[in-house]
């Protein structure tokens, strides 16, 4: 069937008996696998007696084994052909770099090496060239959508942003920048990397910007221990996978619950930062919006009827609070010395248990329940307030996070928070807010850019 059951194992190190007898005693408890891929180091320093067995044929591998190349001097000499070559029955080099494409169509990208930023870069190793190469000759080919595998020997730099932890390594400084750069444009459904002697599964990311682009498949990061590692750290790892050109594409775009940011993203849109910084008034906004009734297995109300949006905007009249409300003017309840400024429709006050001593909440005058249900004229004024807002915090080296806060509560709040200018770049923000949401479980969507919260 289109079902292939592939072994995928970290840095071998020449522990071949080890390896393969593990492999042995896998397919001996769960049948037959087709093939094992092995990224990290390959060969060790003790490789010579154990790997001479098997290049003369005295021992063979138990199944099909695909490896990567040197990422050291020392074993260059292992590899007599570097655009890859059979090295013993069953095991074969894949080279430093390309596309290797199963009977099966199941299509391995791979990346031979550590990084350099020599030209040429040394025979163990693949430079910023290698990588633009192989993802031109990939990106170019028709309707592509991704690979099924990538391996790669070094971790993808950053591979942890948004994620669950990865242990003792800080994927800040581990790993590679372009393989980073690889991974986001290949969209590899699994990559595979090793060489830090450690084992972790990356929650699964996703390759889309949601509500802005067609859902893509997610992709897996999983980094592999080093084989026969004292600590039994999981080295070898079993994964059964149908190839994308052989799927069903709503399947195949499926999300899992717990799928997170893309981690490249940001990385990426740093890059693109560094070229031309933009002036401090093009900030872009991020709308975030998380709908409550939707967790609670409600439908929103489909049609007007059932919300009194038949009629038009300006002629609702605010609704009255069902009992007191801290909040309206008017009320016995309202603490008049915490008001900064009165508007026609708004007023400002200062939060009574502020998250920052300047922490203050835009409020309208009436009484409304969201963003959602102001009238024109409400809305204008909100607007006139935050940006006299946020002229007045950028005067104190501050940019602000609001938000609204529609919990339980009758009297619509927008919580204006600053923050530091210079330690708090919108992508620190709102990486904040998805790494918390993931935390309590909360599903946030983001609304695209100049579009209006009541379009949602």
């Amino acid at each position: 069937g289109a079902l292939s059951r592939r072994l995928a194992c970290g840095d071998a190190e020449g522990r071949l008996e080890t390896l393969f007898g593990r492999v042995r005693a896998i397919q001996g408890k769960s049948g037959r696998f087709d093939m094992l891929l092995c990224v990290g180091n390959f060969f060790g320093a003790a490789s010579e007696t154990e790997w001479a067995e098997y290049r003369t044929g005295a021992k063979k591998a138990p199944i099909p084994t695909y490896v990567l190349g040197a990422n050291d001097q020392e074993t260059v000499s292992y590899f007599p052909d570097i655009s890859g070559c059979e090295l013993a029955e069953n095991i074969t080099y894949l080279g430093r770099r390309g596309l290797y494409s199963g009977a099966s169509g199941l299509q391995i990208a791979y990346l031979s090496g550590t990084e350099s930023q020599d030209e040429p870069a040394p025979a163990y190793s693949f430079s910023a060239k290698d990588v633009a190469e192989l993802k031109t000759s990939l990106l170019s080919t028709p309707n592509f959508k991704g690979v099924d595998i990538l391996l790669t020997s070094p971790w993808p730099r950053d591979v942890g942003t948004f994620a669950n932890s990865a242990g003792e390594i800080d994927t800040k400084k581990c790993g590679s920048k372009l393989v980073s750069d690889l991974a986001a444009s290949l969209k590899p459904r699994y990559h595979f990397a090793g060489l830090e002697k450690a084992y972790y599964e990356r929650l699964p990311y996703r390759n889309h910007t949601v509500l802005q682009e067609t859902p893509q498949h997610v992709s897996r990061f999983i980094a592999l221990a080093d084989v026969g590692n004292a600590s039994k750290k999981k080295y070898l790892y079993a994964f059964s996978i149908v190839p994308m050109s052989l799927m069903d594409p709503a399947e195949l775009v499926k999300q899992p619950q717990d799928v997170t940011e893309n981690p490249y993203r940001k990385s990426r849109k740093e890059a693109q930062k560094t070229k031309a910084p933009p002036c401090a008034e093009e900030e872009p906004a991020r709308q975030f919006f998380f709908d409550l009734n939707r967790h609670q297995g409600k439908k929103r109300p489909s049609d007007g009827k059932e919300t009194g949006n038949s009629q038009p905007k300006q002629a609702k009249k605010p609704p009255q609070p069902t009992g007191p409300c801290w909040f309206c003017l008017a009320s016995p309840e309202v603490e008049k010395h915490l008001v900064v400024s009165i508007g026609t429709h708004c007023y400002l006050a200062l939060a009574k248990g502020g998250l920052v001593p300047d922490h203050v909440l835009i409020l309208p005058v009436g009484h409304y329940q969201s963003v959602v249900d102001l009238s024109s004229e409400v809305v204008e004024e909100v607007t006139k307030y935050k940006s006299a807002l946020k002229d007045f915090f950028r005067s104190k080296g501050k940019r602000y996070v609001l938000f609204e806060r529609n919990y339980r509560s009758q009297h619509l709040q927008l919580q204006v928070i600053p923050v530091p200018l210079e330690h708090c770049t919108p992508e620190d923000i709102q990486e904040s807010f998805i790494a918390q949401a993931q935390e309590q479980e909360i599903e946030l969507l983001e609304i695209p850019e100049h579009s209006d919260i009541t379009q949602v």
